[in-house]
């Protein structure tokens, strides 16, 4: 049989690669900010829609739900059908929704427009590095993969920042307006500039596979997301999250009789590839939960304005971008184990500095937690990313890419769930009214926005309990980063040597090296 390799669209003119990099960053730039950006603009929304908080709560976490749930198989579809066309056909969803979004003034049809964008968001985000993976030569593939990583990470605090200036002079559907607008730029750049990549001879979809993922998480992110506002002791939450674990159980032993499974389990067998599974992961489940914590208290405990919010966070983004950028040098100076164990410490030190905020702290103070959080971001992308893609064949890089980008999306929902949660249940703990009528104390432990607005001692009161359940919160993200320390120090420590960045070769789940000239991969 013909090698791979041959079925593959060759590397694109050297002319061509900035260009090609320049679009698909614009592209994933373009999805990953639509993950948080409407995060500010929530009061408009509440305000001109009078959708209620569960409602505001769907706005936002529709789209990541569909995200998530769809990467896999939207992977797997861009292998067989084309890289290019899948990013066309993202774009084309993305922006068709996002100006039906525009036009609406109704909650549940801007719920169901926002999961309209997270199907063309689950075409995108793979197939963005998985033809920087498979366009660039490898000697500079590791580069381009430290900018893909950088524009991952501080494309939602762009997108913050964005938002916030946009609700300076115009509503919220300016938001959306100016989704349209990327999308469309980087359409047309992806039809001048982006070479087709593909495998057409790959077996056919794992249809029974993708639909089981799907179920799995569609069971466990919604269970998850809706577990802040029903309890996590309620039966719904908990028979939720227990379906979709068994669903996702059943998923791993369908895939492991699969001849030609959607995602091959024995791949984490390779210990870098499940280092940079689980650290992409818990590095999003602290940013984006960090992200839903701090723009409240910036806002609410704080008073700054959306667009002084959005401000505060920059210090992160302009110390994540050069690091970043950074880090294949340090890589192939220290190796692999060292960076990416002291950017996730850098993560664990910011959210420490962080946790020492009250409602007077100094600006200095915040800064001073975002600067190593930044840096830490930065430092522990790009080795997590690149171990994932070169763990794999070329033939399977857009499904590499899904599970880098599911990786990502799953956490930052449940990062959003879970630090929610600790952050509301400390708020309601210590937050004690005595004397006060039932309803008053009710409405006033629902949510410091609603406690701020009977004014006077109870909302100086629900303040002091917002800023102790953020304390809570942000020790929990701390405490997740350093689990994702320790994790990635034990599985590098026991794997194999590698080479990953300079290297012509596919990683063999099991150690040695295969090259990408097999037909089949070593892990089948």
């Amino acid at each position: 049989m013909p090698s791979t390799r041959a079925q593959t669209a060759g590397p694109a003119p050297a002319v061509r690669h900035h260009l090609v990099l320049v679009v698909t960053c614009l592209a994933l730039g373009t999805v990953v900010a639509a993950m948080a950006s409407l995060n500010v603009a929530l009061p408009d929304l509440a305000r001109e829609t009078h959708a209620t908080q569960t409602q505001l709560s769907w706005i936002v976490d529709s789209y990541s739900l569909v995200f998530a749930s769809l990467l896999l198989p939207a992977g797997a579809l861009g292998d067989r059908f084309g890289r290019r066309r899948a990013l066309l056909a993202g774009l084309t969803l993305f922006g068709a929704g996002s100006a039906a979004a525009s036009l609406t003034t109704d909650p549940s049809t801007l719920i169901a427009l926002r999961g309209v964008l997270g199907v063309g968001a689950a075409l995108v985000m793979p197939a963005t590095l998985s033809t920087i993976t498979s366009t660039f030569p490898r000697a500079q593939r590791a580069q381009a993969v430290s900018v893909w990583a950088a524009v991952a990470g501080a494309s939602a605090l762009v997108g913050l920042f964005a938002t916030g200036a946009l609700l300076e002079g115009w509503s919220w559907r300016s938001v959306f307006l100016l989704n349209v607008a990327l999308a469309l730029v980087a359409l047309i750049g992806t039809l001048l500039f982006v070479p087709e990549s593909a495998e057409p001879q790959q077996p056919r979809l794992d249809i029974g596979g993708a639909l089981l993922a799907v179920a799995g998480l569609v069971a466990l992110v919604y269970s998850v997301i809706e577990a802040p506002t029903r309890g996590w002791a309620d039966p719904v939450t908990l028979g939720g999250i227990g379906l979709g674990l068994v669903v996702l159980a059943g998923f791993v032993l369908f895939e492991l009789r699969r001849a030609h499974p959607l995602l091959d389990p024995r791949l984490f067998r390779n210990h870098h590839f499940a280092a940079g599974s689980l650290s992409i992961m818990l590095q999003f489940f602290v940013f984006f939960g960090f992200i839903f914590v701090m723009m409240q208290y910036l806002q609410l405990v704080r008073g700054d304005s959306a667009l002084m919010a959005a401000t505060s966070m920059l210090p992160m983004a302009l110390t994540m971008v050069p690091v970043s950028r950074a880090t294949p040098r340090l890589v192939a100076r220290f190796g692999f184990r060292r960076p990416w164990v002291a950017g996730l410490v850098g993560v664990a030190g910011g959210m420490g500095v962080l946790s020492l905020l009250d409602a007077s702290s100094p600006y200095w103070l915040i800064a001073t937690g975002l600067v190593p959080l930044g840096a830490g971001m930065g430092l522990a992308m790009t080795p997590a990313t690149t171990s994932i893609t070169d763990a794999l064949p070329r033939s399977l890089q857009n499904v590499g890419s899904a599970m880098n980008d599911l990786a990502r999306e799953l956490g930052g929902a449940l990062g959003i769930a879970v630090l929610g949660s600790l952050l509301s249940a400390a708020y309601r703990d210590h937050l004690s009214l005595p004397g006060l009528p039932d309803h008053v104390a009710d409405a006033a432990r629902s949510s410091l926005a609603a406690a701020h607005a009977i004014g006077g001692p109870v909302s100086d009161h629900a303040t002091t309990a917002f800023v102790d359940g953020m304390h809570v919160a942000l020790l929990g993200a701390a405490a997740a980063a350093v689990l994702a320390a320790v994790t990635v120090a034990l599985l590098l420590r026991s794997a194999p040597l590698q080479k990953p960045f300079d290297d012509d070769e596919v990683t063999d789940v099991t150690g040695p090296a295969d090259t990408e000239e097999q037909e089949q991969p070593a892990y089948r």
